[in-house]
């Protein structure tokens, strides 16, 4: 371990710069892509909030605020019409205009983007003049200023990606963010610098260099030795042993993040729903709360996690009760129980939970077998519908429900799309079809209630855990300010 964080210490020390002048930062992960039209995933959108912007935000209290538009307007049920920011450059220099909003948006569609259904729902982008674009729809859709707050929604330049052909995204990145891209060297880190002609604030350090280390031991005693100013996700053992260390600061916040076990519901005995309550029943979710996440999670009733807008919090969901269980069982026609897999890829906590939920099915007379699948492979069979159980999780990134049910739960969605658990519930459907037109908050809740009750009552899922993270922090770092969907904006940091 001592050897591991000298070599890395000697990579740093490379790049030469005044300690203060340089933001380091860990996460697990590498990126897989800086362009944001790439795949859809969190380690990549960590770094690319810094570059890129959208034409509006999620504030921290999740509101919808200006972005690079700086005001909109709805005309009619269809169209959205946007008065952009004038005088905002590229990091290349170039004025960005309505034709780059028309241009990305083209793009996502054209690509196909992993992201393109947060605009599927987008019909044209019309350039009205150089600073007003429309967006007209195909039909009224509620979630659409949620949708295009999302990171995978950000505006490029145009001349910059046809440039650089195959090499945009990895050696080539250009947006109109606070930070412009250095360079990336795959498996260390990626080097943002501020960018000096910023239409905003400026960021308040010269250098940004983001670093995946996937190990979280490795990545807690960086921060604890200072090799990095802030880390991302500490584990809960970690989080624990760096409670009160000198220097550091731990800040936990609560997360739009919930994972759960999915059942196949078109495989027996998953295709029974007195099966898929039994086993609700029969996992003691309380106890990984308390021994596996040490607190960084609360138990959940129902799918939604409670900071999105509209989540049901008050169903009554499933107690463990592993009387109840059996009886489920019995009535089911699985008295004795049965044999099955729960999948999980090789993440910790993932791993812990399947043999803690291993020991509790045993108890109820179902032999299950932990099954670990490397990544690309889960979620490829997992899409196919190879599976009996398995664990995951969803961040609802837009806040709003729409995000966080139509994907694992409309039956159009099934296999790679979302909707790994193959459930299909006409009236749930409807519901979440119904929602995305509604424009009147208060009768849309009430649609997607009653969707939530419902997906509870069918149970293709165990509904498990909304998931709180632990940043650590040096405490020479000011500003730092998470955000619920994980997607730290890091300009305001300043280093002492």
């Amino acid at each position: 371990m001592a050897s591991v964080l000298l070599a890395l210490a000697v990579v740093f020390a490379g790049f030469g710069l005044a300690a203060a002048q340089t933001l380091i930062v860990a996460q697990a992960s590498d990126p897989v892509t800086l362009d944001p039209h790439g795949q859809n995933d969190q380690p990549s959108a960590r770094v690319r909030v810094q570059i890129y912007e959208t034409l509006v935000n999620h504030g921290y209290d999740l509101e919808i605020v200006p972005g690079l538009a700086e005001s909109w307007e709805q005309i009619d049920e269809v169209t959205w019409e946007f008065k952009l920011r004038q005088g905002v450059r590229f990091h290349n220099g170039d004025l960005f205009t309505a034709a780059d909003v028309k241009y990305s948006f083209d793009r996502i569609k054209e690509l196909p983007s992993p992201a393109a259904f947060l605009i599927d729902e987008v019909e044209e982008v019309v350039v009205v003049d150089p600073y007003t674009v429309r967006i007209v729809l195909k039909q009224p859709f509620a979630p659409i200023l949620a949708h295009l707050a999302h990171p995978s929604n950000s505006i490029v330049n145009r001349r910059s990606v046809e440039e650089a052909g195959d090499a945009y995204g990895t050696q080539v990145a250009v947006g109109t963010g606070p930070f412009e891209f250095v360079e990336w060297v795959a498996g260390s880190h990626v080097e943002l610098k501020r960018y000096d002609g910023y239409w905003g604030e400026p960021a308040k350090v010269e250098r940004l260099i983001i670093r995946g280390i996937p190990e979280n031991t490795v990545r807690a005693i960086e921060l604890e030795t200072g090799g990095v100013d802030i880390a991302y996700n500490i584990a809960p053992i970690d989080e624990l042993r760096l409670t009160g260390a000198p220097g550091i600061i731990l800040d936990k916040y609560e997360t739009l993040s919930t994972s759960y076990i999915g059942f196949n519901c078109q495989k027996e005995p998953f295709d029974n729903p007195l099966v898929r309550k039994a086993l609700n029943y029969a996992l003691d979710v309380e106890a990984v709360v308390d021994f596996i996440y040490s607190g960084q999670a609360r138990a959940v009733t129902g799918p939604l996690p409670p900071l999105v807008w509209a989540s049901r919090t008050d169903l009554p969901g499933y107690e463990y009760n592993p009387d109840k269980a059996k009886e489920l069982l019995a009535e089911a026609g699985y008295p004795n129980g049965f044999k099955t897999t729960i999948w999980t890829n090789d993440n910790p906590l993932r791993m812990q939970i399947a043999e803690m939920f291993q020991a509790d099915l045993a108890g109820i007379g179902i032999e299950a077998e932990v099954l670990v699948v490397p990544w690309a492979t889960y979620l490829e069979d997992t899409a196919a519908g190879k599976h009996d159980m398995f664990i995951l999780g969803w961040v609802t990134v837009t806040a709003d429900p729409d995000y966080g049910l139509w994907a694992l739960f409309h039956s159009s969605q099934f296999g790679n799309a979302g909707n790994r658990t193959f459930y299909a519930n006409p009236r749930v459907d409807e519901l979440l079809e119904l929602g995305r037109l509604e424009g009147d908050p208060e009768k849309r809740a009430a649609l997607y209630g009653e969707a939530q009750a419902l997906i509870v009552e069918d149970a293709p899922w165990a509904f498990l855990i909304a998931t709180s993270e632990v940043n650590g922090i040096r405490d020479n770092i000011e500003g730092f300010v998470p955000h619920p969907a994980g997607h730290h904006k890091l300009a305001t940091v300043v280093k002492k």
